[in-house]
């Protein structure tokens, strides 16, 4: 066998090195976004649950990725997406549609942006529309390198089912370049309890999530147990709600759901297959 040179080991070393630093720095810009000040006290105590960096780390955002949010409600990521992406990336928010005659979206959509327009950090943020009622442009088409969706599934499935869903994965392979990724986290329901009445519980299955994601041509490249909490049982009076930030049973053994802490968490990454 022919030795190798140093140049040879050397240049091997260096380029099989390169993932991880780049991985590492990936990390720390999302950390850094973490820490950013615009973030509000009350959402930084649910890192703890959350787990922003290993989660958005997983879903490979980096600083230069165009980024599409799905739903995203009051802004909980948009707080650590928005400084991150402001520099280099690009930062789509797809929110309720502009025409929607619903009063909980119209009103929705004024709180987040006034979200948007009390800080210049959020100054690059683009608002697009999103309903899983039909399919919605979140983004120009084959634009975004990821798609992030946080808790959102069952409130779509409550619409038309797995119909709601497959127009929602529909919107979303849309918008990614080929090889692009989707990012899933969902409240996640016990498959041995998927036979019962689960569809108002604020949980879902995970094979369904993934069921329809194949259904609309993704292809599931991993999961993360990083959001699991095996003390969440996820058989709740108030379902979902029940446990923090919610707590629905407002005082009633509320130092017991505060002991199961947030639900236990589905995360899934699809691909959008480059061929």
């Amino acid at each position: 066998m022919k030795a190798l040179t140093p140049f040879v080991v050397l240049s091997t070393l260096l380029f099989s090195a390169a993932p991880a630093v780049a991985a590492t720095a990936n990390e720390a810009a999302i950390q850094a976004a973490v820490n950013h000040p615009v973030r509000s006290a009350a959402n930084k105590a649910r890192d703890v649950h959350r787990h922003p960096v290993e989660t958005l780390s997983f879903f490979e955002v980096t600083p230069k990725s165009t980024v599409v949010e799905v739903s995203p409600g009051g802004g909980w990521y948009t707080e650590i997406l928005a400084p991150l992406l402001k520099a280099e990336g690009k930062y789509y928010a797809a929110h309720q549609p502009a025409d929607s005659t619903s009063e909980y979206a119209k009103k929705s959509l004024a709180a987040y942006q006034a979200k948007l327009a009390a800080d210049p950090v959020f100054s690059s943020v683009t608002v697009t529309g999103f309903a899983a009622d039909k399919a919605y442009e979140i983004a120009p088409a084959g634009s975004a390198d990821v798609v992030v969706t946080f808790r959102n599934l069952h409130n779509w499935y409550m619409q038309k089912g797995e119909e709601s869903l497959l127009t929602a994965y529909k919107s979303f392979y849309a918008a990614l370049k080929p090889g692009g990724v989707l990012g899933v986290v969902e409240h996640r329901l016990p498959e041995a309890k998927a036979a019962g009445d689960w569809t108002k519980s604020g949980y879902m299955p995970q094979s369904l999530a993934v069921k329809v994601a194949l259904q609309a041509g993704f292809v599931l490249e991993g999961t993360s147990e990083v959001n699991a909490n095996p003390k969440d049982t996820a058989d709740h009076p108030e379902g979902v709600w029940t446990l923090p930030p919610v707590l629905a049973l407002k005082e009633k053994d509320k130092a017991k759901y505060q002991a199961i802490g947030e639900s236990d968490r589905m995360t899934l990454k699809f691909r959008k297959p480059k061929a």
